[in-house]
């Protein structure tokens, strides 16, 4: 059989499902590791299973998801490679093809070297004029043919080339796993390769956006997570993307050393003895929070009362002005367990207090977007961050997010929307707003909009700087308020905005 014959009669369909039929398997390890690493996470704590039998359990767990860590990397980059073989083959069976069907229209067969052959004779000069005009022109169009499908035969050993190199470095990643016939492949084995023995050297935490972050981060096996925790806890902890698991691990490092560092009576001080305080009073109170952001610098927190990794729905509070982490995280942090409350008690929700941003203070600058238009970038890259961390294999899937803003956060989260790509969230809720730069509700990116104002409420009025949602014309959908309502009593448990509010983070406000 000749070799476009050969490659025209390839299974290519069988080959697709073959491979095709083990596309999930990375993804499904991937997803078990996780769940694995997350019981590790909680074993040797005093309220899981303390002691030195926990720790020895916590250290085997560790040993366990990085075997399965190490396999599923293999699996993947395998499969990569399958996913290659498949491509080339379809294409050198699709190449072959075409070879055969020109040369069969041209009347030509193949020769042993794989080219076409059988072409007709060459006209001589004894033949009459008529004749010699024919044979020649049957003579011209099959060599034409003939370099056709000597062409499109090339490229389909080219392709079958590209095929067979391709099936070989499938098969390169799983050579740490290939026994002897006969020989069974157990967990020992893998663990006495893989699993580490002495220190685990800490990866390089890269500076990359939150898509990238999360990916890197789920390929890296449980010990080198942790690794990079301790090694680096101030680059793990502004990373997003990352689980909220890890960076609230590498912030409580943050705030340990700034607390030991940093003098009494400074701002990063106050900041961080405020944190310290508000994480403790949550913990006493069987309501544990996440550090998601620790910046006593830039004076910038973001505190998580729930999991963020599994809840259902996600609601961010983004406050206004004259609003810092070492005089008001306590204050934002009630509206948040709040809004969580009023949400409750249907799906898992977690609630965040983002003072990711400097606020205004009194003056010019509260009238000013300048700081909004910062705010925003960072509100912007922190839901995709948020996003992010629940986009990777294994973990459950992205929450409903809705981004509670009041007053200047509403000119912040404007700023968001119009930061480059679409905004990570479902739903925006904006109270008080003194106007949006960002447009008209349909101009904000989200599929709700709901929004608050009182004829109490003169910020709510004031369009400062743009369309507020006390014009009718702006286009959100209204929520309850009451006509004595000031500035800063949406979240009053009292009024009726609260319970629209937990109503539409929980995604079930009509």
């Amino acid at each position: 059989m000749t070799a476009p014959a050969q490659l025209a009669g390839w299974d290519v369909d069988l080959l697709r499902a073959t491979v095709g039929a083990r596309a999930g398997t990375p993804d499904r390890l991937t997803g078990w590791r996780m769940r694995v690493e997350a019981v590790g996470r909680r074993l040797g704590g005093a309220e899981c299973w303390s002691g030195p039998a926990g720790a020895v359990a916590a250290e085997a767990v560790v040993e366990l998801a990085t075997v399965a860590a190490r396999a599923s990397a293999a699996l993947s980059a395998s499969f990569e490679s399958l996913q290659l073989l498949t491509h080339e083959a379809a294409l050198g069976q699709e190449e072959a093809a075409r070879a055969l069907a020109v040369a069969a229209a041209a009347g030509l067969s193949w020769g042993e070297h794989g080219r076409a052959a059988g072409l007709p004779p060459a006209p001589v000069s004894s033949m009459a004029p008529d004749q010699l005009g024919e044979v020649l022109a049957r003579r011209v169009a099959a060599e034409r043919a003939a370099a056709a499908a000597d062409a499109l035969a090339e490229d389909a050993a080219v392709a079958a080339a590209r095929a067979l190199r391709a099936a070989e470095t499938a098969g390169e990643p799983l050579a740490e796993v290939r026994v002897p016939a006969g020989t069974a492949l157990t967990f020992g084995a893998l663990a006495a390769r893989w699993a580490p023995s002495g220190p685990v050297p800490a990866p390089a935490v890269p500076a990359v956006d939150a898509p990238a972050a999360a990916s890197w981060w789920a390929a890296l096996p449980a010990a080198e997570q942790l690794a990079a925790v301790r090694s680096s806890p101030a680059e793990v902890g502004a990373l997003d993307g990352l689980p909220a698991w890890a960076r609230d691990q590498a912030n409580r490092l943050v705030l340990a050393d700034a607390l030991r560092r940093l003098p009494e009576g400074s701002a990063g001080h106050a900041t961080a003895v405020a944190v310290a305080g508000r994480l403790a009073a949550l913990e006493d109170a069987g309501r544990p929070g996440q550090l998601l952001q620790f910046d006593p610098a830039g004076d910038r927190v973001a505190v998580a009362v729930g999991d963020l990794d599994t809840a259902d729905a996600v609601a961010v509070l983004v406050p206004g002005i004259l609003t810092t982490p070492a005089d008001d995280l306590d204050a934002v942090l009630v509206d948040a367990l709040a809004v969580a409350a009023a949400a409750g008690p249907g799906p898992a929700i977690a609630a965040v207090a983002w003072l990711g941003y400097r606020t205004p203070r009194l003056g010019p600058s509260m009238a000013s977007p300048r700081l909004a238009r910062r705010g925003g970038a960072d509100l912007d890259r922190a839901l995709d961050g948020l996003a992010a961390a629940r986009a990777v294999p294994g973990v459950p899937p992205r929450p409903r997010t809705t981004v509670v803003a009041h007053s200047y956060g509403t000119v912040v989260t404007g700023e968001a929307v119009r930061a480059p790509g679409r905004i990570a969230a479902d739903a925006l809720v904006l109270l008080g707003s003194p106007g949006l730069t960002g447009g008209a509700a349909e101009d904000l990116e989200a599929g709700e909009v709901h929004g608050a104002w009182s004829v109490a409420d003169p910020v709510s009025w004031l369009q400062w700087f743009g369309d507020t949602p006390m014009d009718p014309s702006f286009g959100d959908a209204p929520l309850p308020t009451e006509l004595t309502q000031g500035h800063v009593d949406y979240l009053d448990p009292d009024r009726p905005t609260l319970a629209a509010i937990g109503a539409v983070v929980a995604g079930t406000r009509g």
